[in-house]
């Protein structure tokens, strides 16, 4: 594709969480950084995406610009060792390669679940706020209306989005469905590992769930992802009126030993269903639980059935979206090969235009205004036709790349300036 198109990427597949943290951006930050990108480095066609397994920078610009931007990313977050972070990015510095990497990222194909239902959203926002800093060029519209065309043909012609496929997005599915006849239904999460941060993630991004509480031995932890999610914290050693009021109990805790036993749930009084969902591997709640009248028990494997079969609905359409994509990269191709050509078309329509014009003075200084007009008419209806015809070849050979010959040969015809930037 000839277009200055490129991109540099920092992802789950080369960093790790620890890197990706010190480096992400949340929505202040992404503006700055494009004002910067935009204003201080004169960069095009920019969009900046950030969530939690990427923080990427995607930009037009003849030369390879990706150090730059690296060092912009460190200042802005006030990391003066920014180097040692360089072999975690990936930089894509052509447009086949960027542009097939966005679509890859924004369809889900790249993404730690595949098929992820959230990273379309967020390349929507991010385009958001490239156009509300003026930093989308014409490239970049039509790319991303494609790319947001080519979703809704993944979404409806496809199962890649089918069902929950990870423990935690199979976990707020079945949530979702327990509560399904409970007004105002009241989680609790207790424990806070990778799984069950992931799971308070999607409960916030779901917003069906606006009583949402965490409990962690480490208040830090549960602090600092109560922030992010905008949820309330109980202190561990007031966990068990938090059981009483919870509708649903989703456990990730890590210990040998289950810590929810029969002896303790008894105690909650139990007056109609309450749900238990057991994330953590050995269990974290006893198998006798269940014995307890209302009580309703959902562990690992039950999930993990679900999330696998999910999975491999998935997998099974992979083939489907990459052809998806295919075709419709293979359009943007050609739009970009005709856009290439635009400003010989724009001086073809002035060389005619101008020709057009010198004649209408001859004629229309002897001619009546109904006459007048009439000519007008007449030369512009024809300019249109023999424009249109030329424009139609000029496009059709662009798409075949073999547009070169025609150019010159245009360029011939209509006394223009030779540009090779036009081929």
């Amino acid at each position: 594709m000839s277009h200055p198109f490129k991109a540099v990427s920092l992802s789950f597949k080369k960093a790790p969480l620890a890197i990706r943290e010190l480096l992400s951006l949340d929505e202040a930050a992404c503006r700055r950084f494009l004002n910067t990108l935009h204003n201080e480095l004169a960069l095009t066609d920019l969009l900046v995406l950030s969530t939690c397994n990427r923080t990427e920078v995607y930009y037009a610009a003849e030369d390879d610009r990706s150090r730059e931007i690296i060092l912009a990313l460190g200042s802005l977050k006030g990391r003066a060792d920014i180097g040692q972070f360089l072999p975690y990015f990936d930089l894509l510095p052509t447009a086949d390669a960027a542009v097939q990497h966005l679509f890859e990222v924004a369809m889900g194909l790249d993404a730690q679940v595949v098929g992820d239902l959230q990273i379309s959203n967020q390349v929507k926002t991010a385009y958001q706020w490239s156009a509300d800093a003026d930093a989308a060029g014409p490239f970049l519209h039509r790319l991303l209306h494609t790319v947001f065309f080519t979703n809704k043909r993944v979404q409806t012609e496809t199962s890649f989005r089918d069902g929950a496929a990870s423990i935690s997005y199979a976990a707020l599915e079945l949530v979702e469905e327990l509560t399904a006849d409970v007004a105002n239904p009241k989680v609790l999460v207790v424990g806070l590992g990778e799984i069950g941060a992931d799971v308070c993630r999607h409960l916030a991004a779901s917003k069906a769930f606006g009583e949402v509480t965490l409990c962690n031995r480490t208040r830090a932890k549960a602090e600092e992802l109560a922030a992010e999610c905008n949820m309330r914290i109980v202190e561990f050693e007031n966990l068990v009126p938090a059981l009483k009021e919870a509708d649903v109990i989703i456990s990730s805790i890590n210990r040998a030993e289950p810590f929810f036993t029969k002896e303790l749930v008894q105690h909650l009084d139990v007056l109609s269903f309450k749900f238990f969902i057991d994330l953590s591997v050995p269990r974290s709640i006893a198998a006798d639980v269940e014995q307890v009248p209302g009580v309703l028990v959902y562990n690992i494997d039950a999930i993990q059935s679900k999330a696998s079969a999910a999975l491999q609905t998935r997998l099974a359409a992979v083939p489907q979206v990459r052809a998806i994509i295919g075709e419709s990269i293979a359009g943007l191709n050609d739009w970009a090969k005709e856009m290439m050509v635009s400003p010989l078309i724009q001086k073809m329509k002035a060389s005619l235009e101008q020709l057009r014009q010198e004649e209408l003075d001859r004629f229309q200084k002897k001619a009546t205004p109904a006459e007048s007009k009439l000519l007008d008419d007449a030369t512009r209806s024809l300019m249109q036709k023999i424009l249109k015809q030329h424009v139609l070849q000029l496009k059709a050979a662009c798409r075949r790349d073999d547009g070169g010959q025609l150019v010159e040969l245009l360029g011939e015809l209509f006394d223009l300036e030779k540009t090779s930037e036009a081929v």
